[in-house]
């Protein structure tokens, strides 16, 4: 398939979302980077920001996230925004790709958490590079498995993670653009 038939579903923050629409472009890619009225993100390539009722598709209670996470939000009205763009991230795609760190509870660090979370819940292939140790792990049959070298195999992909990406996630996110789009 020719690289110009794969889209990167995103959110265009800083970090990993940044990172992962850099490399759609030099790729040759499509990207689409969900967003929402007022919120500041740092891809300007392929923008779609959200209307009122495309939000409340996806609406979310931040009780029931904060419980699957096991964590504590604020900002309550921005957050459920940012929870919902990251939806329709996941929704348009049959890959998820995160950078981010995962936690002794299986969940992943921060808001990120939310987006492995949700293409769990809608089974999703879904791989993540943890950051501190340094590898890609795959969710399989309940639990985190290490994985080798992820490849994006589908042409509907999302990439999303952390706003703090450092170097060994950088060079996992080339890596994974390299193995994929030669």
């Amino acid at each position: 398939m020719q690289t110009e038939s794969y889209t990167l579903f995103s959110g265009g923050a800083q970090g990993a979302e940044n990172q992962f629409g850099k490399l759609a472009e030099y790729h040759g890619l499509a990207e689409v980077n969900y967003t929402f009225e007022g919120h500041r993100i740092e891809r300007t390539r392929g923008v779609r920001v959200l209307t009122t009722e495309e939000l409340k598709q996806k609406d979310v209670s931040l009780t029931y996230v904060s419980k699957l996470l096991n964590r504590k939000f604020t900002n309550a009205e921005k957050m459920r925004k940012v929870l919902q763009t990251i939806m329709w991230q996941v929704e348009s795609s049959h890959q998820v790709f995160v950078v981010g760190t995962i936690l002794e509870d299986g969940t992943v660090k921060g808001g990120t958490g939310w987006g492995a979370e949700f293409a769990k819940i809608c089974n999703k292939n879904l791989y993540v590079f943890d950051q501190s140790k340094d590898g890609w792990f795959t969710w399989a049959k309940g639990e985190w498995v290490a994985e080798e070298a992820p490849v994006v195999t589908d042409s509907h992909f999302t990439g999303t993670g952390t706003r703090f990406l450092e170097d060994n996630g950088k060079k996992a996110l080339e890596e994974l653009f390299a193995r994929s789009f030669k």
